[in-house]
């Protein structure tokens, strides 16, 4: 398994389409959402992937406070290798990332309310209401580095 943190500037040409390529995938064929994938934040963020004999099987952006949220953010996580664990072990690695590279102590999300279940696994919790965002339910979640761990 191969771990690759990038910012936008980093990224080649075939790692930008990959990327954007498996996005379209989950979330706009599998999930059937015409949305606006290309929101002009992906220039300021931190791709987070991870490759399983070359092929990327796992995706996540790391955003600056004040750049999508007031709080460092985590956005676009997909899997495409469902159930064998991947999830989590991205979690962990774009946490990381967040500590690392922003120096993030909460780490917010607008997390699908499907995936509740999972990010409270990897030390999220919820913190709003029930909203919806493209037409999709969607709550608000917080990791806070003293309250939890990702131990999924």
């Amino acid at each position: 398994m191969d771990v690759f943190v990038k910012r936008f500037d980093e990224l080649s040409v075939e790692e930008l389409y990959e990327i954007m390529q498996a996005r379209a995938e989950v979330f706009v064929v599998e999930q059937n959402c015409a949305y606006q994938d290309l929101d002009g934040v992906d220039k300021e963020a931190y791709h987070v992937w991870l490759k399983e004999d070359g092929k990327l099987v796992a995706y996540l952006r790391v955003i600056d406070k004040g750049k999508r949220l007031d709080e460092v953010s985590i956005g676009r996580v997909i899997s495409l290798k469902r159930h064998a664990g991947l999830g989590t072990k991205l979690m962990k690695i774009g946490l990381e990332a967040a500590k690392e590279k922003f120096g993030a102590t909460k780490v917010k999300i607008g997390a699908q309310l499907y995936a509740k279940p999972f990010y409270e696994g990897c030390g999220f919790q919820q913190i709003s209401g029930e909203y919806l965002e493209d037409g999709i339910p969607h709550i608000y979640m917080l990791y806070d580095k003293t309250a939890g761990a990702c131990t999924r």
